[in-house]
């Protein structure tokens, strides 16, 4: 008889939640060592800033500790904490905006945001990795992780709706939403790019 490993490892990961949920640290830490990679990258992937995105996995995981006694299980423990993560993403990036336009308020000169004078980045592809990062990094947060969940991850709107607790209906327009201004972001990079070689 041939046994089902997703079904193992799924059933090992309810039990460390499970102990969790009682207290047990170990077991939580256990679950922190085996997701930590996936909530990184998808902090990373929010964020676009390496010391941003260990931010949001510390404050991820804190917020995951002190809410373990309410997760249900209704979803899996990755979902939870995409959702999780999402959300801390989303406030740390709010914080770091309004802290940016609150110090931008007391410089004197304007700050040259063209690629002109930059020939390396003239030179890419309007559809190149870092364009692609560079729009998706613009985007606002709520719109930035639909598209990140949704194109990324494949999570199903269903899921996505459940993760961000928005309707299905909100997650579906604001992936639409999101995916025109991507295309609007690279378009006009594109055409930038295009102007400055």
């Amino acid at each position: 008889m041939t046994t089902d490993p997703t079904a193992e490892l799924r059933a090992e990961v309810d039990r460390l939640v499970a102990d969790a949920r009682e207290g047990d640290r170990a077991a939580f830490d256990e679950l922190v060592r085996r997701t930590y990679v996936d909530t990184y990258t998808l902090a990373m992937r929010l964020t676009a800033n390496e010391e941003d995105a260990r931010d949001v996995v510390q404050e991820s995981y804190l917020r995951a500790w002190k809410g373990i006694t309410r997760f249900r299980g209704d979803a899996q423990f990755s979902t939870w904490l995409y959702r999780i993560t999402a959300n801390a993403a989303a406030t740390l990036v709010q914080k770091r905006r309004r802290r940016r336009a609150e110090s931008l308020d007391t410089v004197d000169e304007p700050i040259d945001t063209s690629i002109e004078g930059r020939p390396e980045a003239a030179a890419e592809s309007a559809i190149g990795l870092e364009d692609l990062a560079r729009a998706v990094a613009a985007l606002p947060p709520k719109l930035r992780s639909i598209v990140v969940l949704k194109d990324v991850y494949g999570l199903s709107h269903d899921a996505i709706a459940e993760d961000l607790g928005i309707s299905v209906a909100a997650a579906k327009v604001r992936l639409h939403r999101g995916r025109k201004r991507l295309r609007d972001g690279l378009f006009e990079e594109g055409g930038r790019s295009a102007h400055a070689v």
